[in-house]
């Protein structure tokens, strides 16, 4: 029953801020519950049972980001840019706008090296400082904000060519 109450804001959260990387969410949330279920006694319920499992999934998402930057050149997809809240008087073609700009974004991010992406979800995304992530991943902060440049430089360079190919 537990499981069941909590599963769908879980799930949502992990598929969220981890898509499209899909085949890592199913993993994400079955490691929240099992470190939930083996934490439970330590509960305080100093808030609710779901703002708990949500934080552990953060931490177990962070954790993904971690080990998968750790590894050196790793090629694989991964999503983009942060959901921004759009008020209910937002004007259809701005809706139109804004999710084709998202979509461009993901499928830029998509074709890139999965450091660089990580790297720029990591920083921009979950709003980490370069020190943050570095103390995270093992490099220097200066390490780190070499990587991203990099990652800017070829993320502008990649949308540049999409924005040519399209015309």
């Amino acid at each position: 029953r537990f499981v069941a109450a909590h599963i769908d804001a879980v799930y949502s959260y992990a598929r969220h801020r981890l898509a499209p990387r899909a085949d890592l969410v199913d993993d994400v949330v079955q490691d929240v519950f099992l470190a939930a279920l083996n934490g439970l006694a330590t509960f305080q319920g100093q808030s609710t049972l779901r703002t708990w499992l949500i934080a552990i999934a953060r931490h177990k998402i962070d954790d993904v980001y971690r080990q998968r930057l750790r590894v050196p050149d790793a090629l694989d997809d991964v999503d983009a840019l942060q959901e921004e809240s759009l008020s209910e008087t937002t004007p259809l073609d701005e809706l139109i706008d804004t999710a084709r700009l998202r979509a461009r974004a993901r499928d830029v991010l998509a074709r890139m090296p999965e450091r660089y992406g990580l790297m720029l979800l990591w920083r921009y995304w979950e709003q980490r400082s370069t020190r943050d992530i570095a103390e995270a991943i093992g490099p220097t902060a200066k390490s780190v904000e070499r990587t991203l440049a990099r990652a800017r430089t070829r993320f502008k360079e990649l949308w540049l060519k999409e924005q040519s190919d399209v015309r």
